[in-house]
């Protein structure tokens, strides 16, 4: 009798897994399934420990999920890729596996990874069949009339619209139980030798189950307030979605199926897509990874950007990752991520553009602090966000594009909801004056629990556009 192993890596769901369904076809195959921690490589790619917590919580309801299917999950505990390759075709060997179906990956070090995986069980005459299963439209799918990249984000989306509606991606069952389901024994699950961090699960709630139901709940009503709300932090506008989308609790083919189900005129109606859109950003820098690998690497892709004089200043950065600035905004930003391991999008602009250009420090030191935070930590949505605001990567804002933090303050969180809720030595402070709390306080002639501005945002300016102008000539 035949046994197909499935490999399962950023994919932890039964429904709409196209490696799971392609292994399940053959009904008289035995099929099982696995999952390998690699810790090293987490701690060299600054895995979140939160992230972590969420993938292992994630896993154990996976496997149950599988056993009720007759699908055993086992999990094996390797150092780092290099290291999961002997412990995959070990793994393989014992179980006496015929074929390997797995879902891509598209960071560097994955594809690495897979491509001497699958020269590795070719040797041995395994089978192996991977599928693009995180993603829309393949990499590579969506060009240029010249069968390019895109280097700019609206033509992308516009090219990618047009492709799905000639056709879309279709969503797969869950397999059909196999015939000695539910197993009777289930495989041990240790948790991994890594950090773990407790994250919220009232915000955050872990498994496939949960995911769904928080898909179908934003697809009914709360989608249709997304585009006016979606950039108030002090309400609750957003999906949440992209912890379960980072792990692939959930795929985007769901998202965008359930999306239809509820708003047929989804691709059209402005209101609903600008969700999809967002979906459509994820794509899109999924797919430079792809057309330009040295994005996986922290380069920038713009050349000249290498040249930006940074300043090394690890006061400012200390104070920025904790909270304490002295500008209200970003300071609840900091503190909301690292409380929950999550920060909401608009706040996420808010946070880099200061970091950058207020403070003149490298993106890649907040992109790295905002992996070893994010419960939603994506490699190629970080770097993205991170090299947009940066003025470094494709389709990103000019360099001259610099946010005033305190006008950002008072434009999306006019009354200060958000910054009290972050910043509880403020409360007092009056709403018109909670975004400049010191000239408040001077007035009242009292002292303020809360730190002076670390840099005037004038003078900042004007440093950091002659920096980025030097680098430029």
């Amino acid at each position: 009798m035949a046994t197909h192993l499935v490999w399962m890596r950023n994919d932890l769901r039964i429904h709409d897994n196209y490696a799971l369904h392609a292994a399940c076809r053959d009904a008289k195959a035995t099929v099982i399934a696995l999952f390998i921690a690699t810790p090293a490589q987490w701690q060299t790619h600054h895995m979140a420990a939160k992230q972590a917590a969420f993938i292992y919580q994630s896993l154990q309801e996976l496997q149950a999920s599988l056993a009720e299917k007759g699908i055993a999950l086992h999990c094996l505990h390797s150092k780092d890729f290099t290291d999961s390759i002997g412990a995959l075709t070990d793994f393989c060997q014992q179980h006496s596996v015929d074929r390997l179906f797995y879902n891509y990956q598209y960071e560097i070090n994955e594809r690495e990874r897979d491509a001497k995986a699958e020269r590795a069980l070719s040797g041995l005459d395994i089978v192996v069949q991977g599928f693009d299963d995180s993603l829309l439209l393949a990499p590579g799918s969506v060009q240029t009339g010249n069968r390019e990249m895109y280097k700019v984000f609206t033509p992308f989306s516009r090219a990618f619209v047009k492709r799905l509606n000639e056709g879309l991606p279709e969503c797969v069952p869950a397999p059909r139980a196999r015939e000695d389901a539910p197993l009777a024994k289930i495989p041990s699950l240790e948790p991994f030798d890594y950090p773990f961090e407790v994250f919220d699960p009232q915000l955050f709630p872990a498994g496939e189950k949960a995911a769904l139901h928080r898909l179908r709940e934003f697809s009914q009503q709360p989608v249709t307030h997304y585009s006016s709300r979606r950039d108030i932090p002090a309400v609750d506008g957003t999906s949440r979605l992209s912890a379960y989308l980072a792990i692939g609790v959930l795929s985007p083919r769901q998202c965008l199926h359930r999306l239809l189900r509820e708003h047929p005129d989804a691709l059209e109606n402005q209101q609903i897509f600008t969700w999809l859109n967002e979906l459509i950003w994820r794509e899109f820098y999924r797919h430079l990874l792809v057309a330009w690998p040295s994005l996986c690497k922290h380069q920038p892709f713009i050349g000249w950007t290498k040249k930006v004089a940074w300043q090394r200043n690890q006061e400012h950065l200390t104070a920025w990752q904790q909270g304490k600035t002295g500008y209200p905004i970003v300071d609840a930003a900091m503190r909301q991520l690292n409380s929950l391991g999550w920060m909401h999008n608009r706040l996420r602009m808010i946070t880099a553009s200061f970091l950058i250009k207020d403070l003149l420090i490298d993106w890649r030191e907040g992109e790295r602090y905002f992996m070893a935070q994010l419960l939603d930590g994506d490699l190629a949505a970080n770097n993205g966000g991170w090299q947009w605001a940066a003025s470094t990567g494709n389709d990103a804002a000019p360099y001259f594009r610099i946010f005033n933090p305190t006008t950002q303050g008072e434009r999306f969180d006019k009354d200060g909801e958000f910054i009290r809720q972050w910043l509880p030595e403020l409360k007092a402070v009056p709403d018109k004056h909670i975004h400049q709390p010191h000239a408040w306080a001077k007035q009242q002639k009292i002292s303020l629990d809360y730190p002076d501005p670390i840099v005037d945002h004038k003078e900042a300016r004007k440093q950091t556009l002659a920096a980025y102008e030097a680098a430029r000539k």
